[in-house]
């Protein structure tokens, strides 16, 4: 099913059926990631945590980076629909993440 999630995200992306959700937005706004970025890092990035059973749907948490050659988080999900949802975007730093691929653990 997580290869499902991503193969679902990466075509719904060329298709240009995705909408950010108003949480992303925000996110992207205040981190200066633009859509571009998001196609970017869905289109070649790699899943980071899946979530295929996730009680709320399947989700596909990816890393990559963008257009600019910066990391990126994005969080996309409700695959049923016609256009994919990203649910959140931004860049991963300390202190919630030790690199885009690890997540600090406290000690």
């Amino acid at each position: 099913m997580a290869d499902r999630c991503l193969d679902m995200a990466r075509a719904r992306v060329r298709q240009d059926s995705f909408a950010l959700s108003q949480h992303a937005q925000r996110e992207a706004a205040a981190e200066q990631i633009s859509v571009d970025d998001i196609q970017h890092t869905l289109l070649t990035g790699q899943e980071l945590e899946p979530s295929p059973q996730d009680p709320r749907g399947p989700r596909c948490f990816m890393v990559g980076q963008d257009t600019r050659g910066r990391w990126l988080h994005v969080l996309c999900g409700h695959f049923d629909r016609t256009h994919v949802l990203i649910m959140t975007v931004y860049l991963p730093q300390p202190p919630k993440r030790q690199n885009p691929w690890t997540r600090r653990v406290n000690p």
